[in-house]
Parts: structure tokens; sequence; C-alpha cells
């Protein structure tokens, strides 16, 4: 148990929604009572009966957290992520279920959490200390720190009621970076920070869980919850649907919302549509054997097959494709009047079959999915259809996994030339090293 920072054994949250008013407060009860007062006279001889809907935010969850360890929540809207953070937190308390907490907790759920409006940023600094334990001297210590990170010196004596959302939250976030709380809480609040905000905010996450912090994380930004994070925990409805190394877990859930019609078989074909001038028919992603697959090799070059119908004649039309990582990202786009201006003329009424390649190691390994797009160049789309295509491209043979036990981050898979200029490099001649 010394080990374990956090943990939560069969939690549950039950909310009651629309209460009678029996369980109200008595001023609220009689404000709620003369604002729906004309409304009650249509009712059933005017009388309401009091409903009571209930909704279970989270369900019998259990899971534990060691000390150290930066734990990533994800899931869609409603999936129970804030509210997990919010009874970890003590903001509010379980229906079920036990939580066990070893070690002091600063949370940051909300912008501005913990603030009092009345109060200076200068004297929230100092609550926020005494809240998370410390010593005023161990605050005065980190103040200087605290304020350049956040960058409102200038509104430093300024009530924090009067700041934007985005000063409070570098204000909130960097308070609770720098006084050091040995749990740290984290919910979505880092969005609304301005993109050098955000870049630093993640920077001072790294320092803090390579420094031996526990870190939960809830987000909506993939990519940073699988780069700072060893492992993650996936909600919907109130449950835990998965588990496992962070990587792993947002793509299974970026896979779920590309919804049913992406498919990963390699092809992928739709039903005819005579109404449209260009209509697509069908997509094949074919292997360095010429094969249909849904899986590549990073060191292999792979072919993309479009199939359309014309069904009338058309100028300066042109077929697009877009390569995206799982989470939507662009990686590249493809047309085939690109290297081939002559091809935006007049196309005939006809079937159409085209390929393009891409050459090995111009991915990195992982998932991603094909966009197909005919029109007019920026007049009008014709056909289009998201994440049509689904593929992974997998690394069976490169010296990364002699070295790399997890996917070397990055989206391009480029094997590129070093030269070394000073230094000797391990390694015999002949292993690939050159010398200038």
């Amino acid at each position: 148990m010394n080990d374990i920072a956090v943990r939560v054994e069969n939690l549950s949250k039950l909310y009651h929604i629309g209460k009678g008013e029996g369980q109200r407060s008595g001023i609220a009860r009689r404000l709620r009572r003369a604002l729906l007062a004309p409304s009650r006279a249509h009712g059933d001889g005017g009388q309401t009966m009091p409903r009571e809907d209930t909704i279970w935010a989270l369900k019998d969850i259990s899971f534990e957290v060691g000390r150290g360890e930066a734990v990533g929540i994800i899931g869609p809207n409603g999936a129970g992520k804030s509210t997990l953070l919010k009874l970890l937190s003590g903001l509010t308390a379980p229906t079920e279920g036990r939580i066990t907490i070893r070690g002091r907790i600063g949370s940051m759920l909300e912008i501005g959490t913990g603030f009092n409006p009345e109060l200076t940023g200068r004297e929230n600094v100092f609550l926020n200390g005494v809240i998370l334990g410390m010593k005023r001297l161990e605050v005065q210590r980190k103040f200087d720190e605290i304020v350049a990170f956040s960058g409102v010196e200038k509104f430093l004596d300024m009530p924090v009621k009067r700041y934007s959302s985005g000063m409070r939250v570098r204000l909130a976030f960097s308070v609770i970076a720098h006084l050091e709380p040995e749990i740290l809480l984290i919910d979505e609040v880092l969005s609304v920070g301005d993109a050098a905000f955000r870049r630093k905010s993640m920077s001072k996450m790294q320092d803090l869980i390579r420094g031996g912090r526990t870190v939960l994380f809830v987000s909506h930004n993939e990519k940073a919850v699988s780069d700072l994070c060893d492992w993650a925990i996936r909600l919907k409805d109130g449950l835990i649907v998965d588990r496992g190394p962070s990587e792993e877990i947002v793509q299974l859930y970026l896979e779920e919302q590309l919804g049913a019609e992406a498919v990963s078989a390699g092809y992928a074909q739709l039903e005819p549509d005579t109404s449209r001038p260009l209509r697509l028919r069908a997509v094949t992603i074919l292997d360095h054997g010429g094969n249909p697959a849904g899986q590549v090799e990073m060191g292999q070059p792979f072919r993309v097959r479009v199939e359309y119908d014309v069904n009338q004649p058309v100028d300066s039309s042109h077929v697009i494709c877009f390569v995206q990582t799982a989470d939507g990202t662009n990686v590249l786009g493809s047309g085939d009047a690109d290297c081939a201006p002559f091809r935006l003329g007049r196309r005939k009424v006809g079937s159409y079959r085209a390929e393009f390649e891409l050459p090995p190691f111009i991915l990195g390994e992982g998932r991603y999915s094909l966009t197909v797009s005919l029109g007019v160049p920026f007049q009008s789309v014709f056909d289009r259809h998201e994440s049509l295509l689904r593929f992974e491209v997998v690394d069976n043979s490169s010296v990364h996994r002699m070295w790399y036990p997890k996917r070397r981050p990055g989206i391009l898979g480029l094997d590129l030339p070093w030269t070394y200029l000073d230094g000797e490099p391990v390694g015999e001649a002949g292993q690939g090293f050159e010398r200038r």
C-alpha cells in the first residue's frame, strides 16, 4: 500500500435531476414556487407532482495509481471524467465506494479553482499555499517563480474577479505546479490558455512527472495524454471500458470516434449515385506486393487506388486523398492534378481508376485513415468521405526496435543520415557511420 498514491474501490456517483421541492432549502423552495406558480396553473388541477430523475455519473469503478505515475483519463463528453476528479479532490462525496489518498492533493478542475474572487492575485497565491498545507515561508520562496511563470505580474494586486479566464488559468496552474503537491489533478482547463502558455504548461507537467509527482490528467487532447501519461483509463457512460498503456488506449478511443464507416481491411466500396457529377466508387490500400491490406510495413512502399465515376462532363475537377492520423491531423494531401495540371481539363463521362504511391519510411508507426474528396478546387465538392479507410503502419525490421521498447513518437518515419563532424561514434567501421 505504501507505493499506492490513489486507490479507488467500487466507486459510484448518483445524481438527482429535477428533485422534488421537499428536498430543497426553505428560501430556494419558496423562490422556485413563486417563479413557477404561473406554469403550475396549467397542470392537473393546479397540482404538480414532484419528479425525481436519477443518473449514475460513475458506476462501480476501481483502479489504483502508484506513486509517481501519470494517468490519463479519456472518454466522450458525459463519460464521468470530471465527476471522477471532483470525487478524488473531495469537492463532492461518492454515493457508493471508497477512495484512499496518500499525499497532498493539488487540483485544477475549473477556471480559478480555489481562488477567492474578491482577493487579489497575490493574496490568492498565499491562500492556495495554506490550502495545500504549506507554511508562509515556503510559499514566499516560490512566489517570484510562480508570478514569472504565470505572466500576470502587472495584475498581481488586482482582484481576481477582474481577471480574464486566461489570466485565471495561468495563475491557477502556476500556483499548483510550483507549490508542488504530491498528487496533481488536472481537468481540461489548460485548453483555455493561449498556445504559448499551453506549451509551457505541458513542459512543466513533464518536469513534475519526471520529478516523481503523481498526476491524473483529464483531456480531450489525445496527443497530450499519449505524450505525458504512462497509462490511461477510458470511461464511457460512467464505466471503465479500457485501461492500459496510454498510447494504446488513446488509439482505441480515437478509432471508436472514427465511426462504423471507417474500415481497416484495406478496401472500401460505396453504392453508386448518378445524381452527383463525380461519385467515389471504391478505395483500396495495396501493400508492396500489390495485395489489399489494412496493415503495411514502414520500410516498404505502398499504393492507394481510387476508383470513381464521372456521371456528367465536368471542367477543372480533381481527386484528392488526405492521409490523417487517428486524431484527425492531416499528414499529407495528394491530388491527381498535382504533378499533371492537364488533368484539370474536362473529364468525360465514364469510370476511372487511378493510383498513387507512398514511398517507404514516409509514415511512422501508427494508425492512419484516408479521406477522399472529388470536386473543383476551391469551388465545389461533389463527393467527400471523411476517414473512409483506416490502415496501420508497422515497423517490423528497423533498428528502432533494438533501442526503443515503445513506438518512437512522430508522424514521419524517415531514416535521416547523420554525419559526425567531431568525436567518434560508438561502433565499428562499416556499421553505417560516416565521418567527414
